[in-house]
């Protein structure tokens, strides 16, 4: 018996990484179910590795992918629909299911009832971001569904066991099948209470992709570059909210680095060591344009078009402008930053803010003055590779070596993304 062919495995495992998004949010507007849709996409993928060493790779794997997972949903459907009308007395319709339900619908009356907003895997994620889940379950589900994320991989991120993760992923999905959760983007009167979950869960599927939480590549560009068509959309959605102006803006700012992240071959490259006549000046320029009266720091009080005070987005898009406008790093305004991040922290309590705020604290007022911040924060952050990797520069520009090489290697132990973990090993083969 043959294996399986490596170029079918291959394109299959490529489809999974670029389409599942897409090909899971087209499948849950047919099947008005994630569970049921998700279980119909994992087929789609399972039939794909037949199906092509077969008939050969399609042209446009995401087509037959999602083609497929949508006809499995229609059947399931269908077979729901026979069982209820044979067991009436069993099984309670859909259609009587109360205020919260919603009757089963065909694709295509799906299709006519959710035309308010073009993209499905938008909808998905206001569906995700349901109020009646926990916080932690709707940027986890969000995670597993939209980006494609294991659920090790969002462990990881949560900093709690794999087993944990999937306990909550698990539970949120369930609640949202037992209550009959809607699968469409909410009304006016509903967006309140779901747009700071939308905005945090769009913010770290582009975090997500910023910093891959492991493998060769330090950025996944497919996941920055649909965190930002996400963000794109939800500003046509809502053109008058502040905080989506400043997500949006928060993305533009910081992508336009991404070409100078690391040098060609593959080393990862600090802010100060990279070549700003290369970022992306459209990028930044729309987003500045959309932090119009920005806010400012401790010269005077912070504020922002519509907003008595600014949200975390435009605060935190603020402090990526003054890094932005820097025409070289050592013009960096970091007084005006430590007052950006005191505002920031005072709206956001934190303490990844916090974090943020000893490295500008650093600048200003010297490493020692940053690292009692930064060892206030070991509790809260033990686990968090970035938190060591902070400590480990401040110790190491106090003159403490055998210090910093030490949790060079905490932080080199917790992420399993190569790029960053040469860039540690490299710190510490300077040290030593």
């Amino acid at each position: 018996m043959t294996g399986p062919d490596p170029d079918v495995s291959a394109a299959v495992a490529d489809a999974h990484r670029r389409e599942w998004a897409f090909v899971l949010a087209a499948t849950a507007r047919v099947a008005r179910d994630i569970d049921v849709a998700e279980e119909c996409v994992q087929d789609a993928y399972v039939a794909a590795l037949d199906a092509w060493a077969r008939q050969g790779i399609p042209r446009n794997p995401g087509a037959w992918l999602t083609t497929t997972a949508r006809r499995r949903a229609l059947d399931a459907q269908r077979r729901d629909r026979t069982l209820r009308a044979k067991l009436p007395l069993l099984i309670e319709p859909r259609s009587q299911a109360g205020p919260a339900g919603a009757p089963a619908e065909d694709g295509e009356a799906a299709d006519a009832a959710d035309d308010v907003i073009a993209d499905d895997r938008l909808r998905l994620v206001f569906t995700c971001c349901h109020p009646a889940l926990a916080r932690e379950a709707q940027v986890a589900l969000t995670l597993r569904l939209v980006c494609g994320l294991t659920t090790a991989e969002i462990a990881q991120a949560f900093l709690v066991s794999e087993p944990t993760m999937a306990a909550r992923v698990t539970r949120a999905k369930k609640k949202i099948s037992a209550a009959r959760i809607p699968y469409r983007v909410p009304g006016p009167a509903e967006l309140p209470d779901r747009l700071d979950a939308v905005l945090t869960v769009i913010h770290l599927f582009y975090t997500t992709g910023h910093t891959a939480p492991a493998g060769s590549d330090l950025v996944r560009g497919d996941l920055v570059e649909r965190a930002i068509g996400l963000a794109r959309m939800l500003r046509e959605l809502m053109p008058d909210e502040g905080e989506v102006r400043g997500l949006l803006a928060l993305l533009l700012l910081t992508d336009a680095r991404r070409a100078t992240r690391a040098d060609p071959g593959g080393r990862l490259l600090l802010l100060e060591e990279q070549d700003r006549s290369r970022w992306d000046r459209a990028a930044i320029d729309e987003g500045i344009g959309l932090l119009t009266d920005r806010p400012r720091g401790r010269d005077g009080p912070a504020r922002a078009p519509g907003l008595p005070r600014p949200g975390r987005f435009v605060l935190q898009a603020a402090i990526a402008a003054v890094h932005a406008e820097a025409p070289r790093a050592e013009e960096t305004d970091w007084r005006q930053l430590v007052g950006l991040y005191d505002h920031l922290y005072e709206r956001h309590q934190s303490p990844v803010v916090a974090l943020n705020r000893a490295v500008a604290v650093a600048m200003v007022d010297g490493p020692a003055a940053a690292l009692v911040i930064v060892d206030g924060l070991g509790e809260a952050l033990h686990d968090y590779h970035l938190w060591h990797a902070t400590r480990a520069d401040l110790l190491r520009r106090l003159g403490r070596r055998a210090d910093a090489i030490a949790a060079y290697e905490q932080a080199r132990a917790r992420t399993e993304n190569e790029p960053e973990r040469r860039f540690l090993a490299r710190r510490i083969s300077e040290l030593g």
